[in-house]
């Protein structure tokens, strides 16, 4: 009698899934992305083109969800990119968190994206850890806008962190006080494919995987340095 071998393939149910969270990663990438261009086409009232010039970090977090009325929690996930040590070009992104804090008088329930531009090394230095707080280990002040120098000059001298705001299409510097920073470890994975500190992707000149290039692209068009 012959015999009849039964080869039966299962498809594991993990893998789509893991499959949708690196999607959700990549489409939250190309949102910060989106924040970013948009952003920098803001003539009158944007982020003075001197403070990015100067910036040695960019954080950008789309679509921060915040909840209460006028004070409230907030949550966001989001990326950040520091410059090559030669100054010349951006890094790949990390990702990161952002936890509680307050954002002052706006009523809550909106989405918010937020820009942050870390002014020197020392910030440099607090976000390449693994966590701290913004206006504690780190004074944080909201940037200003449009084409005032002086007023951008004087933002640089008192701030490690210069910080902004777009809500229901008004774009505007804002303060975050008492809000933390943290890694996003998980994103981290999602998007190269294996468990990386942030401070291994900036300092050590990590390549930006396919899904970062627009990002890394879209600093590079803004704030290189020649």
């Amino acid at each position: 009698m012959k015999k009849i071998v039964l080869l039966v393939v299962v498809s594991i149910g993990a893998a789509p899934i893991w499959g949708q969270t690196q999607s959700k990663a990549a489409a939250r990438l190309q949102a910060a992305t989106d924040v970013l261009n948009e952003v920098m086409q803001i003539s009158d009232k944007g982020i003075p083109q001197k403070l990015l010039a100067n910036a040695e970090c960019i954080v950008v977090i789309p679509d921060s969800l915040q909840g209460g009325f006028i004070f409230g929690a907030k949550y966001g996930r989001g990326f950040f990119s520091c410059r090559h040590a030669d100054n010349l070009g951006w890094s790949a992104p990390g990702a990161i968190k952002t936890e509680g804090g307050s954002f002052g008088f706006q009523i809550g329930g909106a989405a918010t994206d937020i820009v942050m531009l870390v002014m020197n090394r020392r910030g440099a230095n607090r976000l390449l850890s693994s966590q701290f707080t913004l206006g504690g280990e780190a004074s944080v002040a909201a940037g200003p806008v449009g084409r005032d120098t002086q007023a951008a000059t004087d933002a640089t001298m008192q701030a490690e962190i210069l910080t902004y705001s777009r809500q229901r299409g008004a774009f505007a510097g804002i303060s975050l006080q008492g809000g933390t920073l943290r890694e996003d470890g998980e994103a981290n994975q999602e998007l190269y494919g294996r468990k990386i500190r942030n401070k291994d992707i900036v300092l050590s000149a990590t390549p930006a995987p396919a899904d970062a290039q627009s990002f890394v692209a879209a600093l590079n068009k803004y704030s290189s340095r020649k």
